[in-house]
């Protein structure tokens, strides 16, 4: 069978002229001289693979992506050995440039049979990308495997309108980080970033950004990870911050193919990996005709995807509720495989009437969906405003706060001085 190839670079000219003379099992179908040919020709199906010669610098996860979401393979011939490095690090075919085309052919013959084998999300955006309901629909096995030690993985979610992500993230990993555990924080809202600010740091790098362009040229790794990490304490202990973008329109620096990567590797290197999501689950329907165009949600739908725990955070009030459970519904169609926990927060009786932890768990049984609320935060602004003017978390400035004690609760913390109760039955007499 022979396999139709596309050539693109500067030296495509010789690795035509060998591979045309071989009359062998690869053929070239397009020559392309530039980046948006090439992807177009690829995703019309033309070719099974791309022979990318000379320089590969723009090749990145992003691109890689979108070639193996249209079936088509890659090999790249160079002899620059930085290069060469890090393109063993993406997974990508590559060899030197003055090889013969009986091996050029072999190296693209075994590029497109490893595409056909079952593939792993490395190089998956999933729901993130509309494009990934295009790809053809197959049986994946599962591999045999030595076990790897994981680190859990817990996305903080909520609707618009401030219901306390950042708070419930930035003080949960706090929490974790005081009982021994080696925590990684994420910041990786594409709206209103603000875990920096949380903590009274004036970071102006926005690490997770960082994050994801070492990612993106597959570059990141162990070390990297924890050098562009900023390193804080809680009570002694190390908590890592990848902090997030410094500016909204840096969204685009937050592709959700390297953040995949990037939170993998977290897991690698942490117990736990605590993530602070944008609120917007909006596919960017109006960019799906340019599918190499950025996403500005795809950063929370990636998350939500790999999260092993998703909170998902509602305001304890006649609006927050309602909001709440509209956007879980529009958040089991987006991201199906999520099974969120529901932590309603800020609890408090000037909003819903007494006994609030009561009233609100009877009306959600009433009008929210079949899904139990797993917590209720109360409301404690003087505690929450304290922290964030002295740049601290709950542990630290307000350590028998209710909230605080709510929060450790959560993270599974046994601390002494509150007993949680459960909601009686009562008539409700607030709705939502």
């Amino acid at each position: 069978m022979t396999v139709p190839v596309i050539a693109f670079g500067q030296t495509e000219q010789d690795i035509v002229g060998g591979l045309e003379r071989l009359h062998g099992p690869v053929t070239v179908v397009r020559r392309c001289t530039d980046m948006a040919e090439l992807i177009a020709v690829a995703q019309s199906g033309l070719a099974r693979a791309v022979i990318i010669a000379g320089d590969s610098s723009m090749l990145g996860i992003s691109l890689l992506e979108r070639l193996h979401s249209s079936d088509v393979a890659v090999v790249v011939l160079t002899d620059d050995g930085g290069e060469q490095h890090r393109l063993a690090a993406l997974g990508v075919v590559h060899a030197a440039l003055s090889i013969d085309p009986e091996v050029i052919a072999e190296l693209v013959t075994t590029a497109v049979a490893s595409l056909v084998a079952p593939r792993t999300s490395r190089l998956s955006a999933s729901y993130a990308d509309p494009a990934g309901a295009l790809a053809p629909a197959t049986v994946e096995e599962e591999p045999v495997q030595a076990p790897v030690e994981l680190g859990e993985v817990t996305a903080v979610w909520g609707p618009a309108g401030a219901p306390g992500r950042t708070t419930l993230a930035v003080n949960l990993a706090a929490e974790l980080a005081a009982a021994g555990k080696r925590v990684m924080l994420l910041d990786a809202d594409t709206y209103g970033a603000s875990v920096a600010v949380f903590l009274g740091l004036m970071d102006e790098s926005a690490a997770l950004a960082q994050a994801c362009r070492l990612a993106d040229q597959g570059l990141l790794d162990d070390t990297a990870l924890e050098r562009v990490s900023v390193k804080l304490a809680v009570q002694g202990a190390p908590l890592f911050v990848l902090t997030g973008i410094t500016r909204t329109e840096r969204w685009t620096e937050l592709r959700p193919g390297a953040l995949g990567n990037v939170i993998e590797l977290a897991r690698r290197n942490a117990d736990h990996v605590v993530i602070d999501c944008g609120f917007c689950l909006e596919a960017d329907e109006e960019l799906s005709f340019d599918t190499m165009a950025p996403r500005r949600n795809g950063a929370s739908l990636r998350c939500l995807e790999l999260a092993d725990r998703v909170y998902a955070v509602g305001a304890s009030d006649a609006v927050g509720v309602p909001r709440l459970v509209r956007a879980l519904g529009e958040l089991e169609q987006v991201v199906p495989t999520v099974a969120p926990q529901i932590v309603l927060n800020k609890v408090r009786s000037s909003a819903v009437g007494p006994a609030p932890e009561d009233q609100l768990g009877q009306a959600w049984e009433r009008f929210g969906p079949s899904i139990e609320v797993k917590a209720f935060l109360p409301a404690d602004f003087a505690a929450t405003d304290a922290a964030l003017l002295g740049g601290s978390v709950l542990l630290e400035s307000a350590p028998d706060s209710p909230l605080r004690l709510a929060i450790a609760a959560l993270a599974g913390r046994e601390v002494a001085g509150r007993r949680r109760r459960r909601p009686r039955r009562m008539k409700a007499k607030v709705t939502f």
